[in-house]
């Protein structure tokens, strides 16, 4: 019954997840209703969830564009389920931009395939990847999928290797021009900004806990499908996937490394792992198996988001 409601790209079950979206976001931002007083924080938690939804529908976007999953609607909701696993992401202001940013920079590498403008795409990404490194660091680290997409398409040219690092120069240049209008010292930015933290000790009680180890074991299910049945996908589509796989591993680099750490890291997994598991649910099995999957993923997203309430 639920994957008959998702099997086709509709406006009702996209205007069925944005309603789940808000209704989730109010949920957990009405725990402190404060803001409700101050038309200034009012518009930022409009804006910040104006920006969540365009990264659902940004996701969607590249699943459909590059041909990564059918004309259906389980992407966003997928990308809804993963979200909710860790409900404060959704006052984070510097993760939700970040990862907004980093949605530019893979949909740029993965239209790569088609070798247009290839130039200019990989500028694109890398300068969106600069600029989400400014409000998490060390999305730097996406940067290896900058050059694992030049590896896979247009490495004979050796003008695209410098492509990165003219981005990193432009965005340096505005980011100082920035630090002088406001005052700030990029030396304490820096200082702060890059230090590292490989300790998994963070949580404040267990179901913050339990919510990890279930989006773990989650995530293993959908990457472990996503790598057993890449040989029996399209082989055009290959190095898409393998793009999306390493995206989704980055970004478990970046939770690991980074020193302010929390489950609010792993949002930069949520759309990789939205992808593969959408690529799962649609490969052709039992009606039953596929209603089974997707019982247990909604059980275990609401779980997660209503215990840390």
């Amino acid at each position: 019954m639920i994957t008959s409601v998702f099997k086709k790209s509709t406006p009702l079950n996209f205007s069925l997840v944005v309603f789940l979206i808000l209704v989730f976001f109010f949920v957990f931002q009405m725990q402190d209703s404060s803001w409700t007083n101050s038309l200034v924080l009012l518009g930022q938690k409009l804006g910040l969830l104006a920006v969540l939804l365009g990264s659902v529908f940004m996701t969607n976007f590249i699943s459909k564009k590059n041909g990564l999953s059918k004309d259906s609607g389980f992407t966003v909701f997928f990308y809804f389920l993963l979200l909710i696993f860790f409900p404060s992401v959704l006052d984070n202001v510097n993760l939700i931009l970040a990862n907004f940013f980093i949605l530019l920079a893979l949909r740029r590498l993965l239209s790569l395939q088609s070798l247009k403008a290839s130039k200019e795409k990989i500028f694109d990404a890398s300068f969106w990847i600069f600029v989400a490194a400014l409000f998490q660091f060390w999305c730097i680290l996406y940067l290896v999928l900058v050059f694992i997409s030049i590896i896979f398409h247009v490495s004979r040219d050796y003008r695209n290797w410098f492509l990165p690092f003219i981005a990193f120069f432009a965005v340096a240049t505005l980011f100082l021009l920035v630090s002088l209008l406001f005052h700030f010292s990029i030396i304490e930015y820096l200082e702060q900004a890059v230090s590292t933290n490989f300790e998994i000790n963070y949580f404040t009680n267990n179901y913050q806990n339990g919510a990890l180890s279930i989006y773990a074991t989650v995530a293993l299910f959908f990457v472990s499908s996503m790598v057993l049945s890449l040989s029996n996908r399209p082989q055009v589509l290959h190095s898409s996937f393998k793009k999306v796989v390493a995206a989704f591993f980055i970004g478990v680099v970046v939770f690991v490394v980074s020193a302010n750490k929390s489950n609010d890291l792993l949002l930069f997994t949520v759309a990789p792992l939205a992808i593969m598991a959408t690529s799962h649910i649609e490969i052709p099995q039992v009606k039953l198996k596929q209603e089974m999957v997707l019982f247990v993923l909604i059980a275990c997203s609401f779980f997660a988001f209503f215990s840390q309430l």
